[in-house]
Parts: structure tokens; sequence; C-alpha cells
């Protein structure tokens, strides 16, 4: 199974998490994504989406000004 990047970079709040939101969506159980964000507030949007979405945030990493979330869907 591959992981799907979303390049959500240059986006502001609440775009990332809205845009996130919408590709959950169409995925079915155990496909995976990596969010790219550079908005500062993902850091607290996508964790929150995904606790509400009852999916899985597996990883998150802040590389430079890059946010990165690996996130599995339930």
């Amino acid at each position: 199974m591959t992981e799907k990047t979303v390049n959500l970079r240059g986006l502001k709040c609440p775009l990332p998490a809205l845009r996130t939101k919408k590709v959950l969506k169409g995925m079915t159980a155990g496909e995976v994504i990596l969010v790219e964000c550079t908005d500062p507030l993902a850091a607290i949007d996508i964790p929150n989406l995904v606790n509400q979405t009852g999916d899985v945030l597996e990883a998150t990493n802040r590389a430079d000004d890059v946010l990165t979330f690996r996130i599995r869907k339930a």
C-alpha cells in the first residue's frame, strides 16, 4: 500500500484542516496520507481533526517551516 502526499503548503487556517478532512472522507480504511503544511496553526488543527474523525495520527514531524502529519484512515 502506498502513501499519498497532500501538499497544503502556503494555505492558512482553516484551509489545511478542511482540505485534510475532504481527503480523509474519500479514503478507505487502512489507507495512509502524508499531509504537508506550513501554517503553524496546523499543529493544533490537524491533530484535533483526526481526533474528531476517529482516524489515527501515526506521526508528526517538523522540518524547517514544514509540518508533516502521517494519518491512517480508520
